[in-house]
């Protein structure tokens, strides 16, 4: 079984408008909304590709009931722990200005419920995979997702961590199956700029060097890279297709990534699922659907360069 956690999730409030202006009344021209979060984007996309998964996080006040029954719809397979006070973040994202957007904070999660989310995860058995995906609210320390790989260190499950920061930097003595930064998170990392495919790989190594097994870059319109566990390492160009709406494309090719590899246990064939999910994912106003999927993928480039 595959689990998701999303420490934060939330409502995404998407919004169209005809001009934007600071200190007037703007008035949209088209809305949605949908549950968010990285997990639980991650989920949604599983699901679609027919792959069975359970979402796992907190949720708390009218929000959290709306986040529930919202994935529900979906079909997904959820047990989210209730928090009583607070409620689940709203993020309004304006989207016709280029990803501005305003994230909320979410609720304080004490200890009560960690203790509670790590007592579902000890249920977890080998072969078992573990998504840890997202940002944490305040109220808990960066520590939080090597704090749970710790009690996992045994237990057989493949971890697959996309984070940033110390969130991710933490987890790597833990030697996670697979991690996900895109470039620019990575080069935050060492404090360089990369901008081809090329100039990833020697810092996609030194994480690899810290502890991570599968380190896969994504690289928006250039492609991504993936350094294995093999030390093969894969790189692909952006497939072709007119870009519609990139939240999520990020924990699309995450989905895809954990659904190839449980499907082949192939790189290669995990890569190319992984890149065409993410793509498919930003051709498209909603998260990626398994036809959709299937056309980015028929349509790669026949060869990923590997060295």
């Amino acid at each position: 079984m595959i689990y998701t956690v999303t420490f934060n999730p939330s409502l995404d409030y998407i919004v169209s408008m005809n001009g934007f202006e600071m200190g007037m009344t703007n008035r949209t021209t088209g809305e949605q909304m949908f549950p968010g979060g990285k997990g639980i984007n991650v989920s949604i996309v599983l699901s679609n590709l027919g792959i069975e998964n359970t979402a796992l996080g907190f949720t708390a006040g009218f929000t959290g009931g709306q986040i529930e029954r919202e994935v529900q719809k979906m079909g997904l397979l959820t047990d989210f722990i209730r928090i009583e006070s607070g409620f689940s973040r709203i993020n309004v994202k304006l989207k016709d200005y280029d990803g501005t957007e305003i994230n909320g904070m979410g609720p304080d999660i004490d200890q009560v419920h960690v203790n509670a989310l790590f007592g579902k995860l000890e249920q977890l058995k080998p072969g078992d995979v573990l998504v840890l995906a997202g940002s944490i609210p305040k109220s808990l320390p960066d520590s939080i997702y090597s704090d749970i790989l710790e009690r996992l260190r045994n237990k057989g499950v493949l971890s697959v961590v996309d984070a940033t920061k110390d969130l991710l930097l933490n987890v790597l003595q833990y030697q996670p199956f697979l991690i996900k930064p895109n470039n620019h998170e990575l080069g935050e990392i060492f404090d360089v700029t990369l901008n081809t495919r090329e100039d990833v790989v020697p810092y996609a190594k030194k994480l690899q060097e810290k502890g991570a097994r599968n380190v896969l870059v994504s690289m928006s319109g250039q492609g991504a890279v993936l350094v294995d566990d093999t030390g093969v390492v894969h790189m692909l160009a952006a497939p072709k297709g007119k870009l519609v709406n990139a939240v999520g494309a990020g924990d699309s090719m995450v989905a895809g990534f954990v659904a190839g590899w449980t499907q082949k246990q192939d790189y290669d064939y995990a890569f190319r699922m992984g890149i065409s999910a993410g793509s498919a994912s930003a051709f498209s106003e909603l998260l990626a659907t398994k036809t959709e999927i299937e056309h980015v993928f028929a349509n790669l480039e026949s060869e990923v360069e590997q060295f």
